[in-house]
């Protein structure tokens, strides 16, 4: 196998491996040697391809908002109207990839990193305003765009509070009952919007 493919699947598995590790403990209270172990690596490699824990967790985080991109491009394929591209988002907030623990605990630690690291604040950053322009895009369609604004901040608070939620192991916590929750609440706030359109249109 060439170099650079070597290189590509120990960065692989070392990202992988990181998610891994962070999901077991709950926190970013793990060590790039425990990591490397885990991926069956060297610590020393391990710091030669990322230099540091910060770096190689923000490569995980990457990962997992590479994973989400496609998934709802993936569930766009299938969408007809509007209110389906919505779901779509939500289905892919939750999906079993994303909803995994892991991830779930890799998300919590992200969000606690995005105070302190700037890099990481921007990524986040960037997620979010993915996420709002998924969710007002396809709102616009239906209601106004004060409306859609309000209904898309209320969805993102939705989906952060489940994953909240699920790092801190509450056990009323589903995938399946969390797209119905939000769901559910899109369409109240769909019904009370008064120039809800009925009729809706791809």
């Amino acid at each position: 196998m060439p170099k650079v493919g070597v290189e590509a699947v120990r960065k692989d598995a070392l990202v992988r491996a990181a998610i891994g590790a962070i999901g077991e403990v709950g926190s970013l209270d793990v060590t790039v040697a425990a990591i490397a172990r885990r991926a069956g690596v060297s610590a020393a490699l391990a710091h030669h391809y990322f230099g540091s824990k910060d770096t190689l967790f923000l490569a995980a985080m990457r990962r997992i908002l590479e994973d989400f991109g496609r998934s709802v491009q993936a569930g766009y394929h299938r969408c007809r109207t509007p209110r389906e591209r919505i779901h779509a988002v939500i289905e892919a907030c939750f999906d079993e990839e994303q909803f995994d623990p892991a991830v779930v605990s890799a998300w919590l630690s992200f969000y606690v990193m995005a105070q302190r690291s700037p890099e990481a604040a921007r990524l986040l950053a960037v997620y979010r305003k993915r996420l709002d322009s998924n969710l007002v895009h396809a709102l616009k369609a239906l209601v106004p765009d004060a409306d859609a604004r309000r209904i898309a901040d209320g969805i993102a608070a939705m989906i952060d509070g489940y994953y909240i939620r699920a790092a801190l192991r509450a056990p009323t916590v589903d995938r399946s009952a969390a797209v119905a929750q939000v769901t559910s609440c899109l369409n109240v706030h769909l019904a009370s919007s008064p120039s809800h359109a009925e009729t809706e249109t791809a």
